[in-house]
């Protein structure tokens, strides 16, 4: 999918995966003909790598930033 979709998928901002995209901290891509384009399984991997928490304390913890 392209990276608008993406960003509907993800509910990040398109912005934010093209930030991350040139930081390499994003999910996996591939660029044709000048557009950026994701795999669901790639999406769905790179946002399987962020923690799991039960509560915002959990979140706001220093081992999960």
């Amino acid at each position: 999918m392209d990276r608008p979709n993406a960003a509907l998928y993800t509910g990040f901002a398109v912005k934010t995966l093209a930030m991350h995209a040139s930081h390499g901290t994003g999910p996996k891509f591939q660029k044709i003909g000048g557009r950026v384009f994701y795999r669901r399984e790639d999406l769905d991997a790179w946002l399987s790598s962020f923690p799991v928490v039960s509560s915002t304390a959990q979140a706001n913890s220093p081992k999960n930033g």
